[in-house]
């Protein structure tokens, strides 16, 4: 396994689930964090209005259970 940063990398699942659903890895990222942490409200940096829209559009994905698998596993791998 490379060393880095596996879910966030260029070839990683963020960007993987990202290509499939048309969404960006960030928008996967926050989607998967709003999913693991219901009670959590992250709170993305961000310097232009389209950043912030693409950011509030990131909680309408619909990852499936094997999306949100894959990515639990690759996480599990570099905790």
């Amino acid at each position: 396994m490379k060393h880095g940063a596996p879910l966030a990398s260029a070839e990683g699942a963020l960007a993987d689930i990202g290509k499939h659903l048309g969404a960006t890895a960030t928008q996967v990222a926050l989607n998967w964090l709003l999913h693991r942490f219901p009670n959590i409200l992250p709170i993305p940096g961000t310097t232009s209005i389209a950043h912030l829209e693409e950011n509030v559009a990131a909680a309408k994905l619909n990852l499936t259970q094997d999306q949100l698998q894959q990515l639990e596993s690759v996480a599990g791998r570099v905790n």
